[in-house]
């Protein structure tokens, strides 16, 4: 019989649970750890922000996978992938996870997830549907014993004063608050969308980077945060395949020439820069024509959600124009995130591990997104790694007794420093934090004039959420929500204008190419005055 966490006080007014692990978070990362973490023997909570099985980016996708058998070849895949990485990348961890992950995907199969069959008969392991994917892993996660509190966000860790030991937050449907008393918790909350709106990331607020900040782990890859994916104009639909096969006009159906004359096509990869300069210069339209008719209804069968706006509005988008746009993705598929300091995924703050895109994942995709597959792969293996490492770490501290009195972390929009001011609103403050953070010509093309520019307002909007904001009830969630952005926001513009060359997807229009100095990971600490370092060699695992 699989272990279940203990009540310790229930009540109308707040839900007091005990277990030996408490999971944040309810995308992939997040289920693989609390399964791992009931497998190895512990009692576990799960609490997501939204309903575990639909919420995330995963949910509505469909994901491929880094799908790399074991055998010989194994190591020169790794290789091949690593020389994109602008040399950020650990091949260690990358022939990690790739082993991980392909372990776990045999092991959905022996779970019985429907994987489709290939002309062969063979299973084709390497896609995972999001929507039954998530589903398959929720019963999973019921199967296994584990503690589930839906729609109850985390609003901040708790200390004893020498480990983390649970978190505390507020339930949105039954309106009161929540606290688990944990011997270890993972942190798998995903990355920081900055509130754009693109699709399964409406939750996605980078409450774990400030959670885990405020505790004293460190974060890296902030800086990599200019990952844009072109979408309908109007659309949440950030799926950027089927612009392989696209050409771009402007509004008058004119063709976008690319930089040696030619008419711009394929707006993926290498070309997203021209159409980043397009978009600047005014609208741009796109037409999927360079799809051959069988290729159209291959990605229609493939992608079949890439096509519902279209359908909606009445477009053909293989032969009519509509207008697109590029949807920045923040951290989601940037790389930047809390920083992993040992083989089980742990922090470096006794008690705390993290999983999936709350990580930072320089360690596997160095200065480039790791898009669907490479961060899927991440997630099924770090999510392994962290549960273990976590329940390991509980079962060592199983002899402590919980203590009644703990010390609760959270600071920016739940205790100010100062008074509060009802001008100093969340809205504002995501809104002020989106205007630096997500324009092309701020982010996508960078220079250290407006990077000064954008860290000075960030930096005064700082101080008020420091000082001024504070929610109450159910308000708490939106007014940490802003805070998280803005700590965010203020991490990124801080290591971009500090990293001083071009790398990835860090683009300086002011210092192009690479510097042999910067081949390093930028590590920050802190959250009110915070340093940037560069990253030492990988320290030794810690014993947790």
């Amino acid at each position: 019989m699989p272990k279940t966490a203990r009540a310790v006080r229930s009540a109308p007014e707040r839900l007091h649970l005990a277990a030996d692990v408490l999971v944040l978070g309810g995308g992939p990362s997040a289920a693989w750890a609390a399964v791992a973490a009931a497998e190895n023997g512990a009692t576990v909570v799960l609490a997501d922000k939204g309903y575990l099985g639909t919420s995330g980016a995963t949910a509505p996708s469909n994901t491929g996978t880094w799908c790399v058998p074991p055998g010989d070849n194994r190591h020169a895949v790794v290789e091949r992938r690593w020389q994109r990485t602008g040399e950020l990348a650990d091949q260690r961890w990358m022939l990690r996870c790739v082993d991980t992950a392909y372990r776990n995907l045999l092991q959905l199969s022996e779970w019985g997830y429907p994987f489709p069959s290939e002309d062969d008969g063979r299973l084709y392991i390497a896609n995972l549907r999001g929507p039954d994917y998530m589903r398959f892993m929720r019963r999973r996660v019921l199967l296994a014993g584990v503690t589930v509190l839906d729609h109850h966000p985390a609003l901040e860790l708790l200390s004893d004063g020498d480990a983390i030991v649970g978190a505390a937050g507020v339930g949105r449907q039954a309106e009161r608050d929540w606290r688990v008393d944990a011997r270890a918790v993972v942190l798998a909350t995903g990355g920081c969308a900055f509130r754009e709106r693109i699709l399964g990331s409406t939750g996605l607020t980078g409450d774990g980077y400030l959670m885990a900040a405020e505790a004293g782990a460190s974060l890296s890859g902030m800086e990599f945060t200019g990952k844009y994916t072109l979408a309908p104009h109007g659309s949440s639909l950030n799926k950027g395949l089927p612009f392989r096969w696209a050409s771009f006009h402007r509004e008058d159906g004119s063709p976008i020439l690319g930089p040696t004359g030619e008419p711009l096509r394929n707006g993926i990869g290498d070309r997203e820069e021209e159409v980043a300069r397009a978009l600047i210069e005014g609208p741009l339209y796109a037409r999927l024509d360079q799809a051959e008719p069988a290729l159209q209804g291959w990605l229609r069968q493939g992608q079949p959600n890439c096509f519902v706006p279209y359908d909606r509005a009445g477009i053909d988008p293989f032969r009519d124009l509509f207008r697109v746009t590029l949807r920045a993705e923040g951290t989601v598929r940037g790389t930047g995130g809390i920083d992993i300091i040992s083989d089980d995924c742990a922090t470096g703050v006794p008690g705390l591990y993290v999983a999936g895109d709350a990580a930072s994942r320089e360690i596997m995709t160095g200065a480039v997104s790791g898009g669907g597959a490479i961060n899927s792969s991440w997630a099924l293996a770090s999510g392994w790694w962290a549960g273990k490492g976590a329940s390991t770490h509980a079962r060592r501290r199983g002899g402590k007794a919980f203590r009644s009195e703990v010390l609760p972390l959270g600071q920016a929009g739940l205790r100010p420093a100062a008074s509060p001011r009802a001008d100093v609103s969340a809205g504002e403050v995501i809104e002020a934090v989106r205007n630096e953070v997500t324009p092309l010509d701020k982010n996508f093309f960078r220079s250290d004039t407006g990077l000064e520019k954008s860290g000075e307002r960030l930096e005064t909007l700082w101080r008020d959420v420091r000082d001024h904001l504070q929610g109450e009830g159910l308000e708490r969630i939106r007014t940490r929500e802003a805070a998280s952005i803005a700590a965010a926001g203020r991490w990124s513009i801080a290591a971009a204008r500090y990293r001083n060359e071009s790398r990835g997807m860090h683009r300086r229009t002011d210092l192009p190419g690479k510097n042999p100095a910067f081949a390093h990971r930028l590590v920050i600490t802190g959250v009110d005055d915070f340093r940037i370092a560069g990253a030492p060699e990988r320290l030794a695992e810690l014993a947790s």
